[in-house]
């Protein structure tokens, strides 16, 4: 079982390293073109799957918290960014 959790964690590292270089794609680029809503928002349904999968077996205790904790705050954030982005794509067509 433990082997299962190491894989989890990095698993969850990997993805992780990511979404740092997404939100800063998505605050240098100022467009939400190439960025899907949809994709985004799965992912952050996945992350909280992932968490509440460690409540039931773990507790509130579990270690695992921490990263899926991490991914969803920084998956948020992209999607914060996308609508911010969105909203200059619009102000930039009309202008």
């Amino acid at each position: 079982m433990l082997i299962a959790k190491i894989l989890e964690t990095v698993m969850l590292v990997c993805f992780g390293i990511a979404w740092p270089l997404s939100i800063a794609k998505s605050w240098r680029s100022r467009t939400a073109r190439g960025k899907s809503l949809f994709f985004l928002i799965n992912v952050l349904v996945g992350y909280v799957a992932g968490f509440a999968k460690v409540v039931l077996t773990d507790g509130w205790t579990g270690f695992l918290l921490i990263p899926y904790g991490l991914n969803f705050c920084m998956v948020a954030a992209d999607i914060i960014l996308y609508f911010r982005n969105r909203r200059l794509d619009l102000a930039g067509e009309s202008a």
